[in-house]
């Protein structure tokens, strides 16, 4: 292991954080962290059970009233100090998100920048927290409507993207004036916890952010929702958990948000340009190595031009070099585990198996982690389960279709509905298929369409609730209406 990373590691906080101070896990309990890179151990760190889940909401029911009469602009300095932290550190924070995510490091760069661009907008957002003013329709009194934050919040953060997911949450959250325990994910802890340090440098006060590794997550998290001072829960993973949490938060009527799985799909149609949509489909198939609710799963290419964009596609695929994502010059890490490595090959084998022609990678290579080579799979059949599940790893199969209304009935022939991506020269025909498609998000000639300031979110079994953009602090909030006259 570089040197560099085991510096890293060393300033990394291996302990529950609650109530602004570090404590060990109630039981002893403690979670090995692996390197995906080596499958070795990079740091244990402590695993919290019920007792801590209790007191982390106790901490943050506590800082709640505190931090929600803090004023906007206090909040907003904050949150801006931690965006400048944060870009302060980004090859510190890139190289811990490499070390136990496994990404390379350009990827682990990306996120930190796009994390923390979550805090700078949210620092924006604080102050802009509007109600409304109106007079009464009968004119006989005046309606008031204001934001108020909702409470307590829980935030469910997933492995793919350590710090861009926990940011995501924290943000809005905090700009809104609430309080929040953060349960990170069971493979990915570190960034969390290097985050609750950051934010208390920052300046956050203690409670207002805590945070709780845990193994046990079910138990864990059911916990945190059954807890009576709790008011919201956030959640970001797959959609089978997400039912799971909504089935626990309609117990309490808890407001949720939910950003859960995709399966997108990637129109190429006829008169698109070929050179750009590949690097599109590069970009759109290969961030963050394919471990992405927004990857392109799915690519849907016009006859005319679907040897073309084959080609050219699994040329440029076949060109990445795979390796330790802490090395430079690597452009895809090890996948984030064991079983992440053999799903993907189980998906390969059968699209293979169902007549799916390889034209680059398409088996595990001999080497220590978990690695699977950029795979592009030609004339791959309907049924083949990859075109139906989340790939999540660094595998395309494209499908030819001759009649652009079979590709988007096909692009729509799902339950899953997060983001699309079309290819075209004609923008009013890319409008018009942007508007067919049944997805909460459409890159238009873009292979990339996440930013802090838009709306992110997904339709159908893609989710419920939107992060990002204003209204991503409004999933904080409940709304008070106030009917008075003078």
């Amino acid at each position: 292991m570089p040197t560099q990373i085991e510096s890293v590691l060393a300033s990394v906080p291996t302990q529950l954080f609650i109530g602004g101070a570090w404590r060990d896990s109630s039981d002893g309990a403690t979670i090995d962290v692996l390197d995906p890179a080596t499958a070795k151990p990079l740091l244990t760190v402590a695993s919290a059970g019920l007792d801590d889940a209790a007191a982390a909401v106790s901490a943050a029911q506590e800082a709640l009233d505190g931090w929600r009469r803090t004023a906007p602009r206090t909040r907003s300095t904050i949150l801006r100090r931690a965006y400048e932290l944060m870009t302060e550190r980004t090859q510190e924070l890139a190289l811990l998100i490499s070390a136990e995510n496994g990404k390379a490091l350009p990827d682990a760069r990306a996120e930190v920048a796009y994390a923390a661009e979550f805090f700078r907008w949210f620092s924006e957002e604080a102050v802009r927290l509007n109600g409304s003013l109106q007079v009464a329709p009968s004119g006989d009194y005046r309606i008031v409507v204001q934001r108020e934050p909702i409470g307590v919040a829980v935030l469910v953060t997933p492995w793919n993207y350590p710090a861009a997911m926990a940011t995501r949450k924290i943000g809005p959250a905090l700009a809104a004036g609430c309080t929040v325990v953060l349960k990170p994910a069971t493979d990915t802890p570190l960034t969390a916890l290097a985050l609750a340090a950051l934010l208390r440098e920052a300046g956050v006060p203690d409670g207002v952010v805590n945070v709780l590794p845990a193994h046990r997550s079910g138990q864990v998290v059911g916990a945190l929702l059954a807890d009576q001072a709790v008011r919201k829960v956030s959640f970001t993973g797959s959609t089978e958990v997400g039912i799971k949490l909504l089935h626990t938060a309609a117990n309490r009527v808890l407001s949720s948000s939910m950003e859960l799985g995709g399966n997108a799909p990637f129109l190429v149609l006829e008169d698109a340009d070929v050179e750009q949509a590949v690097a599109g489909a590069m970009v759109a198939k290969m961030r963050n190595g394919g471990e992405a609710c927004t990857a392109a799963n799915r690519f849907y290419v016009h006859e005319s031009v679907a040897a073309e964009f084959s080609h050219r596609f699994a040329t440029a695929m076949g060109k990445l070099r795979l390796g330790p994502g802490y090395d430079e010059g690597v452009d895809v890490g090890a996948l984030v585990n064991q079983a992440a490595q053999e799903k993907v090959q189980d998906l390969v084998d059968d699209a293979v198996d169902r007549g799916a022609e390889v034209l680059t990678g398409g088996t595990i290579p001999e080497l220590d982690g978990f690695y699977y080579p950029p795979t592009v799979l030609d004339n791959v059949a309907a049924e083949a389960e990859m075109m139906h599940d989340e790939i999540f790893g660094p595998v395309a199969p494209i499908v030819r279709f001759t009649e652009l209304d079979e590709a988007v009935a096909a692009a729509n022939r799902t339950d899953y509905g997060l983001i699309s991506y079309v290819y075209t020269a004609d923008l009013a025909k890319g409008m018009r298929v942007a508007e067919a498609l049944e997805c909460g998000m459409v890159g238009l000639n873009r292979g990339v369409v996440s930013d802090p300031s838009a709306p992110f979110g997904g339709v159908k079994l893609s989710g419920l609730g939107r992060e990002g953009g204003h209204e991503g602090m409004l999933e904080y909030t409940e709304t008070k209406y106030i009917a008075t006259t003078w």
